[in-house]
Order: structure tokens, then sequence, then C-alpha cells
């Protein structure tokens, strides 16, 4: 007997047919269109916060083009044969004393589409970042995450995250020219 997939409902692919690897020239594009869609939920989430600066596809290309040229960066893509699914992109950073933080891996962007949402890539590409961040020499990883992005918080922290810093934002101006609570306090 012949299994048959149906043409009337999407077949889950198994988690296994879809590749996370290095991500090469070829592959830019499509994650330049998903880094893309990363920050525009960015944006949405606090839109003075989160810039937007377009056109994000090609400005990303060209970012990620240049780092992977870069020995301490790494871009891993995930591809379920032709198609890139998801994408992560981290760096072996420097000690930086302003945010009190010791040379580290960063993982600074994740994003994995919609359609294959929910089936463990997230989770793959987190932990070959950070195999590849630790074979450059990083003791540890840290990310940032939205603030509003709960869900992906609470993923992270299922990872084995824990939470060191909370960021917060004021702007300089504000309505009305008035900044009583600049001068409060």
């Amino acid at each position: 007997m012949h299994a048959h997939r149906s043409i009337l409902r999407p077949v889950n692919d198994p988690p296994d047919s879809i590749v996370v690897r290095l991500a090469g020239r070829a592959d830019l594009r499509a994650v330049s269109e998903l880094a893309a869609k990363l920050v525009r939920m960015h944006h949405a989430f606090d839109p003075e916060r989160f810039m937007l600066q377009e056109p994000l596809e090609v400005a990303y290309e060209r970012f990620f083009a240049a780092e992977l040229t870069e020995k301490h960066a790494v871009v891993l893509a995930a591809a379920r044969g032709d198609a890139i699914v998801g994408y992560a992109y981290g760096r072996l950073e420097p000690s930086d004393w302003n945010a009190l933080l010791d040379a580290c891996g960063a993982l600074h962007d994740i994003y994995v589409d919609e359609s294959v949402r929910r089936g463990g890539l997230a989770k793959r590409l987190v932990d070959e970042m950070i195999t590849r961040l630790a074979a450059l020499g990083a003791p540890r990883v840290v990310l940032g995450a939205a603030w509003k992005n709960t869900a992906a918080q609470r993923f992270f922290e299922s990872l084995g995250f824990r939470k060191t810093m909370v960021e917060m934002t004021r702007e300089t101006k504000v309505d009305g020219g008035d900044d009583s609570r600049a001068r409060s306090g």
C-alpha cells in the first residue's frame, strides 16, 4: 500500500527535513526578508524605540554579506529544500564596560517563518548558534528580547537563558514641550 499526501490539507514535514547550516551568499536575499519581518515586528511593538529604515531587505542583505566574511560572526540558515524558513545571527562580542559585560557570544537575531513554527526549529537554531559561538570561544551567550514579546522570553528561559538586565527607554521630548518628569526627582 502506498501512502498518499492529501492535496486538501497541508502536510507537516518532519523536523529533520529542515537543515540548519551556515548561510551562504545565495541565502542572503531570503534571510534578509526574514530579518525585515523581525524588524517590522519589533517596530510594531514600539515605533519610537525600534528603528525602521526602508528598504530593510536591501540593507540587511548588504549587512549580512559583510558579516559572512567576519570570523567572529555566525549567520545560520534553516533550509527546507530550496526555501529558507528561518535564520539566526550572532557574534562573538568584546568586553563592554558600559554594559558591564565580559566578552561573550551574542544572539542578535532569530526568526522562524510562521509556516514552520512550533516544530522545534527555533530551538535547533539556538542550539546551533550556542555551539558555534562556544567554538569561537564564547563562555556564555546573551540575547535581548522585546519587552512585549513574552512568548519569546518564555521560550528563551525554557532553553536556560536567565533575565539579567531590563532596558528602559524614554524620549527626550514630551508633547507640549513641558518636561516636568525630567525635572522631578
